[in-house]
């Protein structure tokens, strides 16, 4: 089934509205590269959580080990002073990565859909769908105006 595709190539679905200007089309852009920054952000911020997680699972084997070569002194050491500890003070990673959540990115996926729906009918990638129809080579194989 073949995509509809407005006057710009653009494709169905990335068609600006009617009286949306460049500006703000732009605009909501840059409101969207910022998300998806934000969106990248938060993608290290689940690897460190996972990251720490694992490393702290890894002392249970390392404490484990030392004991078993009669290092009593350095298995407690490990023991006592980082296996479990607050990555922050009071915080384990999950804590972290729930406020991040809470406090930065649900409010910021709910404002940038907001923007989008007031100004731009709520479409996603104006921008990048104008740039895609403006740069690519109209009757090459590979360039099917598809959205």
């Amino acid at each position: 089934m073949g995509e509809t595709r407005d006057e710009s190539g653009a494709g169905a679905g990335h068609e600006r509205p009617p009286g949306v200007g460049d500006t703000t089309v732009e605009a909501v852009g840059a409101l969207t590269e910022a998300l998806e920054t934000v969106e990248r952000a938060r993608g290290h911020l689940y690897a460190f959580h996972q990251l720490t997680g694992h490393a702290d699972l890894a002392l249970d084997r390392t404490v484990e080990l030392l004991r078993m070569a009669g290092h009593v002194r350095q298995a407690d050491l490990v023991e006592r002073e980082i296996l479990g500890r607050d990555v922050v003070p009071g915080c384990w990673t999950y804590q972290i990565v729930e406020a991040y959540d809470t406090a930065y990115y649900q409010p910021f996926t709910e404002v940038e859909a907001a923007v989008r729906r007031d100004l731009v009918a709520g479409r996603r990638h104006l921008y990048e769908a104008e740039m895609k129809a403006a740069r690519q080579t109209r009757g090459h194989p590979h360039d099917t105006g598809g959205s």
